[in-house]
């Protein structure tokens, strides 16, 4: 695995995660405090988070079939941009074991 798999995978979870808490926060400003512009600010985010989402699904099931990742972790991953703040914690998690495992997997340099 390379390590822009994982490059590509944290940036959109990064992103869909801060869309995701962009969109509850507009959602409460709309529903709960009936700010004026809500409407068309949840809109917007909505439909942004909605076709990122697509996006990070694609990149977050790209990595797991290349990290060879069981069915339940893979769901897990996939499931974590629906959640506000998951991702952020989900893609930390993540990370920190690919990057172990990319370390013991890269070549160490030969001293001359």
């Amino acid at each position: 695995m390379k390590k822009s798999v994982l490059t590509r995978y944290r940036v959109m979870a990064y992103v869909t995660g801060v869309l995701l808490v962009l969109l509850t926060l507009g959602m409460i400003g709309k529903y709960v405090l009936d700010l004026n512009g809500a409407a068309d600010f949840t809109r917007v985010v909505s439909i942004a988070h909605g076709w990122l989402y697509v996006l990070y699904l694609v990149f977050a099931f790209d990595l797991g079939s290349k990290a060879k990742w069981p069915v339940g972790k893979q769901v897990w991953v996939l499931l974590a941009g629906t959640v506000p703040t998951a991702a952020f914690f989900v893609e930390r998690k993540i990370s920190h074991e690919l990057e172990a495992r990319l370390a013991e997997d890269s070549p160490t340099p030969v001293k001359a």
